[in-house]
C-alpha cells in the first residue's frame, strides 16, 4: 500500500504562558451561541482518525470513550492508542475540549470521541490503516469521521470504506490539504479531502482572507480558522507539563472545527423545537452549508464560505426588519 502522509502543521509555536479561554476559532464560528441554547454535542460519537491522543490531557480525558491502534507503534498493540506526535490531541482539542474553566474549550465540549490512530509517531502512515479505521467507526457507529490527513495518491479501497460510511449517513470531514501555493486558479489536491464524497474543509486566517498554505480546488466546500490555533498537546511532548497547548497552523487544525459544529448541529437538528428526529447525511450537510457565509474569496479557496453557525438566526432577523415585498409579483 501506498503511504499516507500526514498534513505535517504548516508552522507550530509553543505557548509559555497559562491557558483559560474559548479559543478564538471556536468563537468565530459562533459555537457558544449554540451551547447556550443546550447544544454541546451531547450523545454524539466522533472518530478522529489521526496519530492517536494524549487520553490523560486534562481537558480530554472525560471525552475519550475508546480508541485502536492501527499503526505499527507498541509492536501494533490496538489498544495503545498513545499519541507520540500531537497531531491528533490538537485535533481533538478543538473538537471536544471539555468545558471545565482550564485550558481551551472545544467547539463541541461534551461530545464522545472514539481515537483511532493510522499515523505513527513521524506522522506516516499506510493507506490501508485509514482504510480500516474507517470500516472499524462504521462498525462502531459513529456519526462523524474527522480526517486532518491526505496522500497525493488517490486509492479505491479508501475511496469505497468512505462511501460506505457516507451510505450508513457518517458525515466524513476532511483536510484540504497544505500544497497551496497562494494561486486560487491551480489545483492542489490531497486524498481524501479531493473526494466528492467528504466535505472538504480550506483554512482561513482571523482577518477573513485566504493562508498561502490552503490547497484550492473545486471541491472545497466551507472553509474555517486554520492559522495560530490553540488547542490541546500531549503532555509528555512539552516544555511545561502545566501548560500542554499548542498554536498549530494548516488546514489540519480547520478541518475539526467542522467535525465539532456537526456534532452541535445534529443536537440542534435532533430537538423538538426543530425537525424532532435523525437527518440523513445529505441532509445535515445541507444543514451546514446553509450556515456559511461568503467571503468574497474565490470558489476554489473559500467554496461556499465561512463557516458562520448563526448564519440563518441572523438571516431570519435581516428579513423581519425588512420584510420582502410580494406584492409585486400579484
Amino acid at each position: 500500500m501506498d503511504e499516507i502522509t500526514e498534513l505535517f502543521p504548516f508552522e507550530s509555536k509553543v505557548i509559555e504562558h497559562q491557558v483559560k479561554e474559548i479559543p478564538k476559532g471556536v468563537q468565530m464560528i459562533q459555537a457558544p451561541m449554540y451551547w447556550e441554547k443546550g447544544h454541546k454535542g451531547k450523545g454524539v460519537k466522533i472518530a478522529i482518525i489521526d496519530t492517536g491522543c494524549d487520553y490523560t490531557h486534562p481537558d480530554l480525558k472525560d471525552r475519550i470513550i475508546g480508541g485502536r491502534n492501527f499503526t505499527n507503534d507498541d509492536e501494533g498493540s490496538p489498544e495503545i492508542f498513545t499519541d507520540y506526535n500531537g497531531h491528533g490531541t490538537h485535533v481533538a482539542g478543538t473538537i471536544a475540549a471539555t468545558k471545565n474553566d482550564t485550558g481551551v474549550v472545544g467547539v463541541a465540549p461534551e461530545a464522545d470521541l472514539l481515537i483511532l490512530k493510522v499515523l505513527g509517531k513521524s506522522g506516516r502512515g499506510k493507506n490501508q490503516w485509514v482504510t480500516n479505521a474507517i470500516l472499524y467507526a462504521i462498525e462502531q457507529k459513529v456519526h462523524i469521521i474527522s480526517m486532518s490527513l491526505g496522500s497525493k495518491i488517490p486509492d479505491k479501497f479508501l475511496l469505497e470504506a468512505i462511501k460506505k460510511a457516507v451510505e450508513k449517513n457518517i458525515l466524513v470531514v476532511c483536510a484540504a490539504g497544505n500544497e497551496g501555493d497562494g494561486n486560487p486558479s491551480t489545483d492542489e489536491f490531497r486524498y481524501p479531502g479531493g473526494y466528492n464524497e467528504v466535505i472538504s474543509v480550506g483554512a482561513i486566517n482571523f482577518s477573513g482572507t485566504s493562508p498561502i498554505f490552503s490547497n484550492t480546488n473545486r471541491e472545497v466546500d466551507l472553509v474555517t480558522p486554520g492559522v495560530d490555533i490553540t488547542s490541546c498537546f500531549p503532555l509528555s511532548l512539552v516544555p511545561n507539563k502545566k501548560i500542554p497547548y499548542k498554536k498549530l497552523s494548516g488546514t489540519s487544525m480547520a478541518t475539526p472545527h467542522v467535525a465539532g459544529a456537526l456534532a452541535l448541529l445534529i443536537n440542534y437538528c435532533q430537538n423538538e423545537k426543530e425537525f424532532n428526529r435523525s437527518l440523513s447525511e445529505a441532509e445535515l450537510y445541507a444543514q451546514l452549508i446553509k450556515r456559511t457565509v461568503p467571503l468574497g474569496l474565490p470558489k476554489t479557496s473559500e467554496g461556499n464560505g465561512i463557516l458562520y453557525l448563526t448564519a440563518t438566526e441572523e438571516l431570519t432577523e435581516y428579513y423581519k426588519r425588512n420584510p420582502i415585498d410580494l406584492e409585486v409579483y400579484q
